[in-house]
């Protein structure tokens, strides 16, 4: 699977001509012949469609803050954990394609805006850069510890892109009625399914504190899709929304660049140029 910005070399359907530019879902391949009349959306999430104009900006966006991490980070955030201004969001991966872009919108809504990442690199850009109001390597820095410091009055709105015990003790940060949007589960996509990570008992802390958890695929934001694209846009244009990309140069160089994805090796959307 994987999703590309293609060029159309050459056309036979009179909607789509020569030279233009299309989003498309056909896996790790450099060249395809597709008959869009044939093909299905995936759980309404739209898989062929022509680049919209983003201007002066570079197309391979569309497969990041202006496709679908950018509608990831926009639906799933607002919708899910509805963030009022003030109050204090914590965000795990922060430095990902996702967690980077949620963190600027938090920012933007005047939230205090808390993020956690890999490597003391990444932190350093998450509070330089993006001006996230604290920042921590939870691989150096105890999360519980971090949190006292960083949000000692609790947590209102965490964004989880890891699971695992980072998220448990975010959890048990969490402010009465906080709201959970659980967009992933890094910490363990690469584990031994027999040997998954364990985590803490976490029903107490859903219960008492009364916390809303809900998870989701983008897919759900389907037929909003363009519309999310040009709010991201208009983001982007306004000096809102900055959007980092590491770029891995020629397609033999595929499974290294998703292995170092997976390393957290990328700032921003991971991506490859054929």
């Amino acid at each position: 699977m994987g999703s590309q910005i293609a060029k159309v070399i050459e056309s036979k359907n009179q909607k789509y001509q020569m030279g233009q530019l299309v989003f498309c879902q056909i896996g790790w391949r450099s060249h395809s012949i597709i008959n869009p009349n044939n093909l299905t959306e995936r759980d309404s999430m739209p898989t062929f469609y022509m680049l919209p104009d983003f201007g002066s900006l570079s197309p391979s966006l569309g497969l990041g803050v202006l496709g679908m991490p950018g509608n990831t980070a926009l639906f799933g955030f607002l919708n899910i954990c509805d963030p009022k201004p003030g109050e204090t969001v914590v965000i795990s991966g922060a430095a990902g394609a996702v967690g980077c872009h949620v963190g600027q919108i938090a920012k933007n809504l005047g939230c205090y805006v808390i993020g956690f990442a890999g490597t003391d690199e990444k932190v350093k850009w998450l509070k330089d850069v993006l001006k996230f109001d604290a920042t921590y390597n939870y691989k150096t820095k105890d999360v519980t510890v971090a949190l006292q410091e960083a949000a000692p009055h609790g947590v209102d709105c965490y964004f989880d892109n890891v699971g695992g015990e980072l998220s448990s003790a975010v959890i048990y940060r969490m402010k009465n009625r906080g709201r959970i949007s659980v967009c992933g589960s890094i910490s363990s996509y690469n584990s031994n399914p027999k040997e998954l990570p364990k985590v803490p008992l976490l029903q107490p802390a859903i219960i008492f504190k009364q916390l809303k958890i809900e998870g989701f695929i983008v897919s759900r934001w389907g037929e909003k899709w363009m519309d999310g694209i040009q709010q991201n846009l208009n983001l982007i244009k306004e000096g809102k929304l900055i959007h980092p990309e590491h770029i891995t140069a020629g397609f033999e160089n595929l499974p290294e660049a998703f292995m170092g994805m997976l390393r957290g090796d990328n700032i921003g959307k991971a991506l490859v140029k054929v």
